[in-house]
């Protein structure tokens, strides 16, 4: 199986977009004070960081040659794929178990926002011939991750993935962005569980009017002050070993729901 390629002018635009930042930091090295070997090392790894995403934004290459090994699916297998940011890149990962013995597939992203997994949509998940598609995304965009993004332009890309996936006889599954809390690390400032309850209720609605499966997260996850309970995350945002024991039943009801 390929993957996407992008097009010469999608390059342009991005390293006109991204080469200021690239230069300023480049000229912040030559002007500031001669840093130690520990800083010097952070820059460097800040800088081919950025030359990494300057390359590849939406970051076609993770997962291009694991793609290319994953045969057809056999006949009555219910494939499913779980794209989404670092909650499901982590799943079974760092934390938790990922579905032993179900034939599921995880493309999760750590730091993506739903603009990047729309561009890698069809080789991380339509060319993987799933039955179903389980869709966590959100919680970058409103934290700003590529930049600013309004409600209305997240709820864009996730009805954009779920047309491209049922046009593809694919399954929907929109699972609600998970809360968030401020135990650990500040997590509130970036993630307001007030603008995630408000992105919820929009992704609730267009699944139950376009034919999708909505999987409620947050409902489960939140303490009596309405924030992320403290026992199921290690940082106020990704799950632990117990958030991903919680969500994981929940996510399987819905991902049966939906091949149903």
């Amino acid at each position: 199986m390929t993957g996407l390629t992008p097009v010469p002018e999608y390059n342009v635009v991005m390293k006109l977009w991204i080469a200021p930042f690239l230069l300023s930091a480049a000229l912040f090295a030559q002007t500031s004070p001669a840093p130690d070997a520990l800083d010097a090392g952070k820059l460097k790894t800040a800088l081919d960081r950025a030359n990494r995403t300057l390359q590849d934004w939406p970051n076609l290459n993770r997962y291009r040659a694991d793609n290319e090994k994953v045969a057809p699916p056999a006949a009555g297998e219910e494939r499913v794929v779980f794209m989404g940011d670092s909650i499901t890149d982590g799943w079974g990962r760092r934390y938790g178990k990922f579905f032993p013995g179900k034939p599921y597939i995880n493309r999760g992203i750590s730091g993506q926002t739903t603009p990047q997994m729309l561009i890698r949509f069809r080789p991380d998940v339509i060319a993987l011939k799933p039955r179903a598609v389980v869709i966590l995304a959100g919680t970058n965009d409103i934290a700003g991750n590529t930049g600013p993004s309004t409600l209305e332009m997240i709820e864009d890309n996730l009805a954009s993935m779920t047309e491209l996936a049922q046009l593809h006889g694919i399954k929907v599954v929109l699972a609600s962005v998970m809360p968030t809390c401020d135990y650990i690390q500040n997590q509130s400032d970036r993630r307001p569980n007030s603008k995630i309850i408000e992105l919820n209720k929009w992704i609730k609605d267009y699944a139950d009017r376009h034919s999708a499966v909505y999987l409620d997260y947050f409902t489960d996850m939140l303490d009596d002050q309405g924030a992320l309970k403290k026992e199921l995350t290690y940082d106020g945002l990704h799950p632990n070993d117990a958030g991903y024991e919680l969500i994981m039943p929940i996510a399987q009801k819905a991902v049966a729901q939906a091949l149903r």
